[in-house]
């Protein structure tokens, strides 16, 4: 489409595009803490791209960061490390090949960087991209975790040593037998809704109950579930590896107590 472009975003302009479909800075609270998450981290090399249209306006995006800082549970230090990529609020925009583009810029801004390629996690499952527009790009799956998470890598240099999963997720899982325990960083903004209805659901049932705001890279990297930036844990199992309803929530809550 011809009124379609990718904009870099900045610390300057992130409020005026916004973030996932969250455009009013004074009405959502998960754009306000996304927009001071991604400042803080814009120094350190995170950078966002957007796929706007002027007929559309905001139709997707590709985040990624120094492995260093990746909110993911990695070892991936000297990779450029991805996020999230998705395109395509209207189906209008879907498979015009934007998702591609973007991750063309983020391929040749790492090798700009001299870094040793761009890795990523992907998911068979919901809430995260599926593995195929990287696999045609020619990344390889590397490593995997529980319960369908994958890790893929495009290396620049074969002699180069894999990104792999934290290997100490499930000893992490050990630290959190006691009652519900939800995780959860900025870098999703997804992770901010439903948290507190899930909260006050959990008081109702008389679940004790532990909010974990994951304030840096150092602590999303040692969460005991591979999406990093949320978890739902109750009494050392994990219940739910990414964002969910309090309707959903109550649902699995009334199988795994018996209620």
């Amino acid at each position: 489409m011809e009124d379609v472009k990718i904009i870099n975003i900045t610390p300057e302009n992130i409020g005026e595009y916004g973030v996932c479909g969250y455009k009013d800075v004074n009405k959502h609270i998960e754009l306000r803490k996304k927009i001071e998450w991604f400042k803080e981290f814009y120094p350190k090399g995170l950078r966002m791209k957007i796929v706007f249209s002027q007929k559309g306006g905001y139709q997707g995006m590709l985040e990624y960061i120094p492995g260093k800082y990746a909110h993911r549970p990695v070892n991936a230090d000297g990779y450029m490390f991805i996020h999230c990529v998705f395109v395509g609020f209207k189906n209008e925009y879907k498979g015009k090949g934007y998702a591609l583009s973007l991750l063309n810029e983020c391929i040749t801004e790492a090798k700009d960087s001299e870094m040793l390629g761009v890795a990523v996690v992907t998911r068979k499952g919901p809430f995260m991209v599926h593995n195929d527009i990287f696999l045609k790009k020619g990344f390889q799956i590397v490593d995997n975790a529980k319960p369908d998470f994958e890790l893929l890598v495009l290396k620049f240099d074969e002699k180069s040593k894999d990104p792999c999963f934290k290997q100490n997720m499930d000893e992490n899982l050990n630290e959190y037998n006691d009652g519900l325990t939800i995780m959860r960083s900025a870098q999703c903004p997804y992770t901010e809704k439903n948290v507190n209805a899930i909260i006050e659901s959990a008081k109702i049932m008389n679940l004790k109950t532990k909010l974990v705001d994951l304030q840096d890279a150092n602590a999303v990297q040692n969460t005991p579930c591979a999406f990093g930036s949320f978890c739902l844990i109750y009494n050392g199992k994990i219940i739910s590896h990414h964002p969910i309803s309090n309707t959903r929530f109550e649902n699995i809550m009334k199988k795994e107590i018996n209620v």
